[in-house]
């Protein structure tokens, strides 16, 4: 589903270029649940703004589902995102003042979707994360794990064939954070494709396959 090939990025230091990915490549499979880890520095969220259609490398190639990502126009590639791919972030995010079916639908606002439709979806979303019957909720009057929970269905309501998750235990309590490591793993085993960046070998263990990141390049 996923190929990287020989991918790199530099980026403009102050006194020299700044290697954060050197050749890497990496294969992952429709169905596969990856952890990519490393210490910080290795390069990890660098190789996840790249898989996310975000930050065009400086040289080699990204194809999902067939597709040459950042051969796209710069406009195509925003569609792209919306359509293929779903991001639960380190800081949750989730909008304090909107319940957890708008924070949900958020997701579907470009969407060329009737508004019946966009709220059927986010009503099986939150479903499908354990929250019905808690969609009309403030982020406050749900726990850390429900929260975490919202976020997770914001990021497939789009029903996107690859979820990227950020270091998605980075803020939350070990509680919290084993329920969404535990989702991430309920969703994989049904059927969802999932990249996960973490530094944090207990997380990464959820996961079916390990990627290991050292100066930008894959390690053994």
């Amino acid at each position: 589903m996923i190929e990287l090939q020989n991918i790199s990025k530099i980026y403009n230091g102050q006194s020299m270029p700044v290697h954060a990915l050197r050749d890497v490549n990496v294969h992952v499979a429709e169905g596969e649940f990856v952890a990519v880890m490393g210490p910080s520095g290795s390069g990890k969220s660098t190789l996840l703004t790249v898989l996310g259609a975000m930050n065009p490398p400086s040289q080699g190639r990204l194809t999902i589902d067939g597709i040459e990502v950042y051969s796209l126009p710069t406009e195509r590639q925003a569609d792209f995102r919306h359509e293929y791919l779903g991001f639960v972030f380190q800081q949750l995010q989730l909008m304090p003042y909107l319940t957890a079916m708008e924070n949900v639908l958020l997701t579907l606002t470009i969407a060329r979707l009737p508004k019946s439709e966009k709220t059927n979806r986010a009503r099986q979303a939150l479903a499908q994360v354990g929250l019905a019957g808690k969609e009309d909720r403030l982020p406050y009057q749900l726990s850390g794990g429900e929260q975490g929970r919202v976020a997770v269905a914001r990021a497939i309501v789009n029903q996107p064939p690859l979820l990227l998750a950020d270091e998605p235990t980075g803020n939350l309590d070990q509680a919290t954070g084993t329920q969404v490591l535990e989702l991430l793993r309920d969703l994989n085993r049904a059927g969802q494709t999932v990249i996960m960046v973490t530094h944090d070998a207990q997380a990464a263990a959820y996961a079916g396959r390990r990627i290991h990141l050292l100066d930008g390049q894959v390690v053994p």
